[in-house]
């Protein structure tokens, strides 16, 4: 989730004034630069996979993990045979039941004598330092954090104090098991990534890759491994005490204990995604990838140099559509520049669809704003709007994995396909602040069949989980096009939502906070 918008809108008049000073972050000189192992051809996951990798020099395996509860048994069952290491980087690690079970697989990685590194973005750490601590104590087990708050406890007094820098994040997101295998998409870690629990439910997508895509990952896991903004997590979070780790054993005795997390792990245990994959029975389609990534610097570059950026590598990469652009952004802010972009494309008869958050399922209310203000532009261009409906999950339940408990849904998904030929899956959302202020990542793929599974999910699924956004006869005025089993609703107004809601998307959508979407 993109948590930095709405503290924007609560802050920024106080920032304006206030932000005059840096506060200080201490020297890396100790800090000891390490990279992937690459000699783990001899580790259970390296013999499974020799043979398919040497038949496909060169190319990457690649199999798309669209339901939760199978990415997340990836993530834990994979830590839980992994033999010489494991390498995580995410924006987001909650201290809930996902959180603390994969917080144990790790450390259970580490008591085998796994090396363990961990790379958090530290925005997001708020009440995991004692955590943090304990598993930083361990001498297998690593943790640093990306760009750290100085402040620990009153953490809203770092973007008063030092914003500039504060404000850039890591939104990346990758797991890699013994350079071998690894797991690239925009899940971040948490109970609504994962389909755990009876909050909101996220629709995403990973991809476990094997090959060649695996080195080039690992690389760019190094890269920001031993940037200047990753710093050792003691620095910050302190030495473990006696206590900090009793606690950690009684949080996890508890989530043991919980029925629902119990049930959740039990349910993971059994899925057979990773014997599959031992066993060489698991479907991967050999082919070209690329790995894309921001350079680091990007975080502490104040000059805004475009070379160091994914996205126009992004762009050169993909192409120039010539037939199809289906995209999938849940925070998509296109901006004046992007919106004139694909508005193009659409009137040189390109057929364009975009898939973002309804502004009930959507959890940041600037960032949809920034996205309304577009809407009448890009549909009187001929580009296609598609709105998530908060009720997604109950419309179309999981049919392997079960009905939803889920309160709502929200999209969360980064992807977007070109010509029914290219795909790209990775943390990339089209908005300012990925371009711009963000570093990200992600995985371009030529693949005809991932990029047509995504273009029939838009001729599907869409009409059914999404509202469809229509002009109207004025050719300014919208409509809300929702299509159900009796027939077709029309929405005169933003579906699911009060006045109140739809009066402050009017006002935030003025003001001049674009930028920082």
């Amino acid at each position: 989730m993109n948590h930095i918008a709405s503290l924007v809108v609560l802050a920024l008049a106080v920032l304006a004034v206030l932000a005059c000073g840096c506060a200080s972050l201490p020297p890396l000189e100790a800090r000891v630069k390490t990279t992937a192992l690459a000699d783990t051809s001899g580790t259970r996951l390296g013999r499974a996979l020799a043979d398919d990798a040497a038949a496909h020099r060169g190319r990457t395996g690649i199999h798309p993990l669209s339901l939760p509860r199978d990415a997340f048994a990836a993530r834990v069952l994979l830590a839980a045979i992994a033999e010489k290491s494991i390498d995580a980087q995410y924006y987001i690690w909650h201290g809930d039941h996902v959180g603390f079970l994969l917080f144990q697989a790790l450390w259970n990685a580490a008591e085998r004598g796994v090396r363990v590194r961990l790379l958090l973005d530290d925005l997001n750490t708020k009440g995991l330092d004692p955590t943090l601590a304990v598993l930083d104590a361990h001498p297998h087990l690593e943790v640093r954090l990306y760009n750290p708050l100085v402040q620990r406890t009153a953490r809203l007094a770092n973007f008063v104090t030092d914003f500039a820098r504060v404000n850039r994040r890591m939104h990346n997101k990758s797991f890699t098991i013994d350079n071998q295998v690894s797991i690239v998409g925009g899940r971040n870690v948490g109970n609504e990534y994962y389909g755990a629990g009876s909050g909101v439910a996220f629709a995403d997508l990973d991809v476990i890759a094997i090959g060649e895509a695996v080195r080039h990952v690992s690389r760019q896991f190094d890269v920001y491994w031993n940037s200047a903004s990753a710093y050792p997590a003691a620095t910050f979070v302190g030495t473990a005490t006696g206590e900090d780790r009793a606690a950690l054993d009684a949080r996890l005795a508890a989530t043991h204990a919980d029925p629902d997390a119990a049930a959740y792990l039990e349910a993971v245990r059994s899925a057979p995604i990773v014997r599959d994959l031992v066993d060489r029975r698991l479907d991967f389609e050999w082919t070209t990838t690329s790995v894309l990534h921001d350079d680091p610097a990007k975080t502490l570059d104040a000059a805004g140099r475009t070379d160091a950026l994914l996205f126009p590598e992004l762009v050169r990469a993909i192409g120039r559509p010539e037939r199809t652009l289906d995209l999938v952004s849940p925070y998509f802010v296109p901006g004046e520049e992007g919106a004139a972009a694909l508005a193009a494309m659409a009137r040189r008869g390109v057929a364009v669809r975009i898939l973002t958050n309804s502004l009930a399922s959507s959890d940041v209310t600037a960032v949809h704003a920034g996205y309304a203000k577009r809407r009448a532009d890009l549909l009187r261009a001929g580009v296609r709007l598609f709105e998530l409906k908060r009720t997604a999950a109950r419309i179309a339940p999981d049919e392997r994995q079960g009905p939803s408990t889920s309160s709502s849904s929200a999209l969360h998904a980064k992807t977007f396909a070109v010509d029914r030929s290219r795909l790209f899956v990775g943390s990339f959302n089209f908005d300012p602040r990925s371009a711009r202020l963000n570093t990200e990542m992600g995985l371009l793929i030529d693949s005809p069949a991932l990029a047509g599974q995504l273009a029939d999910a838009f001729d599907r699924s869409a009409p059914s989980v999404a509202y469809e956004v229509r002009l109207g006869p004025d050719g300014r005025s919208l409509h809300w096009v929702e299509r159900t089993a009796s027939g077709e609703i029309r929405h005169d107004t933003e579906p699911d939502t009060s006045w109140s809601k739809r009066s402050a998307v009017g006002l935030l959508a003025i003001l001049p906070i674009e930028w920082l979407l």
